[in-house]
């Protein structure tokens, strides 16, 4: 079985580049799901046209299937709720001062 606190600290190695912060941090993914081995992360992006949204599929799908017994990753973007400066995590608000 994978424990989902591994699933989550491998995606906070995703980072957002044009903010600097992991994609957890900025409050991006708002669920996942383990079912023998083949894991979904459903997450958001800051925006609708968010240009990263091909590099953060790819990233991570990369980041979770490096876990051991991890078999297949689906990454589901949805923008219900849409993301708002509020998902983010207390470390991150900090790091940007808000």
């Amino acid at each position: 079985m994978i424990p989902i606190d591994q699933i989550y600290k491998s995606l906070k190695t995703v980072i957002d580049p044009e903010i600097g912060i992991n994609i957890v941090d900025l409050g991006l993914i708002y669920d996942v799901k383990i079912n023998n081995g083949d894991v979904v992360v459903v997450m958001t992006l800051t925006t609708p046209g968010c240009p990263m949204g091909y590099m953060f599929d790819e990233e991570v799908k990369k980041a979770v299937k490096k876990i051991k017994g991890v078999k297949k990753v689906k990454v589901e973007i949805t923008f219900d709720p849409p993301w708002t400066p509020e998902k983010m995590s207390k470390e991150a608000k900090k790091k940007l001062n808000i």
